[in-house]
Formats: C-alpha cells, sequence, structure tokens
C-alpha cells in the first residue's frame, strides 16, 4: 500500500517531473527547430523574426532606446529574455513554447479570463516597468507572431513538460537574510555585480546578467518579487549554466537568496490595491497588502509561509502553493 505521506510528497512537490527531451511531440530547448535564422523572408517570417528581436532586445524597441517616444512602453533596460532564458525555450525557465494556446487564461490578479495580449502588458507594467502596448500595434503583433512560431509544434492545449517552475521543498521558517546575502556574495555577485546592478552587453542596450534590483530591475508589483517564485526560478537557473538536471544550490540556499534580492530597493508600481479583486486568490508571498488574512506584511515577505497556506486550506479550502 502506498503511504499517505508519499503521495502527499507527489502531490505537494511534484517529484516525478518528466524529463522535456522524453517529450515525442515537440524539443523543450534552444535547438534548430527554435532558430530564427533558418527561416525565409516571407511577410510573415520576417514579422516572427522582428518578434524576435524585441524579444531579445527590447530595450532599442519597446524602451529607453526607441527612437520614437509615443513607440516607448518598456520603462527599464530588461529584455524579455532575461526572464525567459534562451529566447523562451528553456525548461523549468517559464519558456513561452506553448503559451498562446493557453489562452484566453483564468488569472487572479485580475480576476477574469485574459487574453495573451493582456498577459504581455502585464510584464510591460511590472517585470518592464513601463506602460501597456496597443494590442493591435506591431510591436504586439510581432511579439505574438514568434510566441505562436515557438509553439507550432505544442499539444493543442499548449502544455509543456519544462513548463513554469521547478517545485521546491519550502523552508518552514522565515528566510535567513544573512544567510541569503552570503550566498549571493558567493555565487551570483560574478554575474550580477556586488551590488545587484548587472552587466551590460557589448551593444550597451541589453543586460548579458540583468541588474536584480534598483531603478533598472522589475518593480515591486512584478511575479518575480514573490520569494516563492523567486525561488523556484533560481534553483533550476542560477548560478548561470544551472540546470533543473544539474542544481547548484540546495532549496534552503534558493530561498534565502530570493528573499535577500526582493528585500532591496526596486521601483514601485502605482495602484497595487487594485490587484487580486478576489484576495483569496493572493499568492501567499505576495508581498503588498491588501490581505484577506491577519498575517503581517513582513510575514507575506519573507516566511514562514506555511502557517498561511494552512490558514487557507482550514478556512477557504484552498491549497496555495505560492
Amino acid at each position: 500500500m502506498v503511504s499517505l505521506s508519499l503521495v502527499l510528497l507527489v502531490a505537494c512537490y511534484n517529484v516525478f517531473q518528466k524529463d522535456p527531451s522524453e517529450n515525442k511531440d515537440f524539443l523543450t530547448g534552444n535547438t534548430d527547430v527554435y532558430n530564427v535564422a533558418q527561416l525565409d523572408n516571407s511577410k510573415k517570417n520576417e514579422e516572427i523574426k522582428f518578434g524576435h528581436r524585441i524579444f531579445n532586445n527590447s530595450p532599442k524597441y519597446l524602451g529607453p532606446d526607441e527612437e520614437h517616444p509615443k513607440r516607448t512602453f518598456s520603462g527599464n533596460g530588461l529584455s524579455c529574455n532575461n526572464c525567459h532564458l534562451l529566447s523562451g525555450t528553456k525548461p523549468f525557465a517559464a519558456p513561452l513554447i506553448g503559451i498562446t494556446k493557453r489562452f484566453p487564461q483564468f488569472r487572479g490578479r485580475e480576476n477574469k479570463m485574459g487574453t495573451i495580449e493582456e498577459r504581455i502588458n502585464g510584464c510591460m507594467e511590472r517585470s518592464m516597468n513601463g506602460r501597456t502596448m496597443p494590442s493591435k500595434g506591431k510591436e504586439m503583433k510581432a511579439l505574438i507572431a514568434y510566441l505562436e512560431w515557438l509553439g507550432r509544434n505544442a499539444p493543442e492545449d499548449g502544455k509543456i513538460d519544462g513548463q513554469g517552475f521547478v517545485k521546491i521543498r519550502i523552508p518552514n521558517r522565515p528566510v535567513d537574510l544573512d544567510s541569503g546575502k552570503s550566498v549571493f556574495k558567493k555565487y551570483c555577485v560574478v554575474c550580477h555585480g556586488d551590488n545587484g546592478q548587472g552587466q551590460k552587453s557589448k551593444d550597451g542596450q541589453t543586460y548579458t546578467y540583468p541588474p536584480l534590483w534598483g531603478e533598472d530591475s522589475y518593480n515591486n508589483g512584478a511575479g518575480m518579487t514573490r520569494v516563492i517564485t523567486a525561488a523556484q526560478f533560481i534553483k533550476a537557473n542560477m548560478p548561470f549554466g544551472t540546470t533543473y538536471k544539474n542544481p547548484v544550490l540546495t532549496d534552503e540556499e534558493a530561498y534565502d537568496v530570493a528573499g535577500f534580492i526582493n528585500q532591496q530597493a526596486r521601483p514601485e508600481k502605482s495602484n497595487l490595491n487594485l490587484d487580486f479583486p478576489d484576495l483569496k486568490k493572493k499568492p501567499v508571498s505576495t508581498p503588498y497588502p491588501p490581505y484577506v488574512d491577519t498575517f503581517s506584511i513582513e510575514q507575506h515577505r519573507v516566511g514562514p509561509f506555511q502557517p498561511i497556506m494552512e490558514y487557507y486550506r482550514k478556512t477557504h479550502s484552498i491549497e496555495k502553493t505560492k
């Protein structure tokens, strides 16, 4: 008989995640199947390639380096590729293969069904610290063309192995900020610098290694400001060269360094009080109020998160994992 503890382990931590290389319907990874250089110069393929350029050099086409102020939508120097690694194809780095097939999609932050255009604009307002793009504008159309091309071989439902982030065992304690600072100094400063401001690429426009805090980083309304989300991303992708198959950091190290990074100053998004109209849908590690529980802002920011999760389980019959 399978023990209850084993069942809970599988359910809560997804320990039997599939290897993306075993999927027979499509490939997940930065291989030739996702190389835009193979495309000819047809009108449609030119749009796809333009979307790829926007994705990898967002400041030039959407941000501070855009020549026409009316087409300046991004408010920092980040590119889409700084979060969705390998041009949106790296497993467990929020890959975008199949993403367009998963929309319309219910989003708790807006408490409604949302379009792919709205999801992209969510990134523009938060991760890129900017403003929304016109849904019918050439930049939006090009980005969606690129995303549709990435997902051309994905299943009809758009769900892929390697989707989202890896699961971690969340430590049942608050973030240890001293430990997080030590992890940062040991593993992160070589790329992101002592002050967390990253390294610009040779072209001076994009970041090879993005800033993790400060005015050119994501704002406090971005999903990456949640400790659990950031820890999951870090676990499978950081330091540079890490993959989900060969993680460098332990779950506890990823958790602590995520907390340390997100305690640093960054741009502030306005109207955060309007997020999550149904506050019961708010992730437990969302670092800004209001909440529908009595736990402190500090606990929502650095944990421990298990008591908050237990509260929602008992009070609202909601299982929260982030």
